[in-house]
């Protein structure tokens, strides 16, 4: 089955770190687009960051700007979300998500959970002290 698959979820204290992994080594990796969502109860999925084969047009939701960076490994075929200065808010479950798209391809709309078609089950971060 193609599916990302996350890892590392935990518990941190408000200012601390975390990196995200998203691994897609099913994919042929140069033609996907790679988002990270965070879903929390009662609340829509929210997306939070994505990147696509240009590595130099990432794009990030306005409440993690300055403190998440998403990259990239083409050898690894891995997506990663550096998570810094982490906040209580930040708290959800964190899935990362793939789409075909052929390149070149525009990530203007890669925020949008609607532009993809393959999931991971996420992981769980918490903000907590």
């Amino acid at each position: 089955q193609l599916q990302p698959v996350e890892s590392g979820g935990g518990w941190v204290h408000p200012g601390g770190s975390l990196r995200l992994s998203c691994a897609a080594d099913k994919f042929t990796f140069d033609y996907i687009i790679v988002g990270w969502f965070r879903q929390v109860p009662g609340k829509e999925r929210e997306g939070v960051s994505c990147i696509g084969k240009n590595i130099d047009s990432p794009k990030y939701a306005d409440s993690v700007k300055g403190r998440f960076t998403i990259s990239r490994d083409r050898d690894k075929k891995t997506v990663y979300l550096q998570m810094d200065n982490l906040k209580p808010e930040d708290s959800g479950i964190y899935s990362c998500a793939a789409v075909y798209r052929p390149w070149p391809h525009s990530t203007d709309r890669c925020l949008s959970e609607y532009e993809y078609s393959y999931w991971g089950q996420g992981t769980q971060v918490t903000v907590s002290s």
